[in-house]
């Protein structure tokens, strides 16, 4: 059996307000409501294992309904909860305003319990971190957790992905050990957060991060698409021009396309293509998870999206 991917970090419920209509300040604004199980490690432990890559999620939920419900989905899904808490409380909740295009107005996040996941746990579950293929983690961690999970991918040659989720949480790792993290994988407001006041502009930014030892690095620039960068090349690729839906989850399921490239060993490039492909098709749906793939569906989309000159 092939290795797992570890995802550590968020698990939250998704509460999503879609309005539709204008969106009024101080007054009632009409709008729909769905409930999905969320967060980014967990959204990204989700798809892969829903496209038959093996997964373990390391996170924290309540011993409320949320929390069972939440285990239950990952169950359900095929991931594999073996190191994850459930403390006393209640779980975490992400509640979105989407405007009446889908995109993002605003968001609230609520007893979400990431500081559990310290290095002691992590340690406590060393041996199993030990049998991944890669390691990855949300931001939404605390900053001594994601340099304990670096130093333990330095010592076993395990790649590590931090994956930034938004400007706040980004900005904790600013001067944040980096050296030999494999991927960080910001969008234009978080790169920026992410570095000096010194490195103005987004080559400069780059620049400053593959000095801190940082591999490579995936700038995600929305509509225009998303470049890869490293010492050796830049590779840059645009998105696909789609009717959006529901923007939720759109980045986790570009990370879990990547994801999904290495695990079947391919070329950067493709990589990518398969990221982009899941994104749009995440994009078109309401939630953050693309139930309607399979890998092998997924891989045969690639080519519509991106024919052969």
């Amino acid at each position: 059996m092939s290795k797992p991917v570890i995802c550590i970090g968020a698990a939250l419920v998704d509460e999503l307000f879609h309005t539709t209509g204008e969106l009024l300040l101080a007054t009632t604004t009409d709008a729909t409501v769905t409930k999905t199980a969320g967060g980014v490690s967990r959204n990204i432990a989700h798809q892969l294992a829903l496209l038959g890559v093996p997964v373990q999620l390391i996170t924290a939920v309540g011993n409320d309904s949320d929390g069972d419900w939440l285990k239950q989905v990952c169950i359900s899904a095929g991931v594999k909860l073996d190191a994850t808490i459930t403390r006393n409380g209640l779980s975490g909740k992400y509640t979105g305003i989407l405007n009446a295009d889908g995109s993002l107005y605003t968001a609230f996040l609520t007893n979400a319990a990431n500081h559990l996941i310290t290095p002691e746990h992590l340690l406590k579950h060393k041996e199993l971190l030990k049998t991944a293929s890669f390691l990855l983690a949300d931001a939404n961690i605390n900053v001594d957790t994601a340099e304990w999970l670096l130093a333990f991918s330095n010592e076993t040659g395990i790649p590590f992905v931090i994956e930034p989720v938004s400007v706040p949480p980004a900005k904790k790792y600013k001067n944040a050990n980096l050296k030999g993290l494999y991927l960080i994988t910001p969008n234009e407001d978080e790169l920026p957060v992410l570095c000096t006041d010194q490195a103005s502009m987004t080559q400069m930014q780059i620049q400053q991060l593959l000095e801190k030892g940082v591999q490579n690095i995936w700038l995600h620039n929305g509509k225009m698409g998303s470049a890869l960068y490293n010492k050796e090349k830049a590779i840059t690729l645009h998105a696909p021009a789609i009717e959006v839906i529901d923007c939720t989850g759109a980045g986790d399921g570009s990370l879990s396309g990547f994801i999904l490239g290495k695990h079947l060993g391919k070329e950067d490039i493709d990589c990518l293509k398969l990221a982009h492909t899941l994104s749009a098709e995440i994009l078109q749906v309401n939630g953050a998870i693309a139930t309607h793939l399979t890998q092998e569906k997924l891989l045969g989309l690639v080519s519509d999206y991106y024919p052969a000159n």
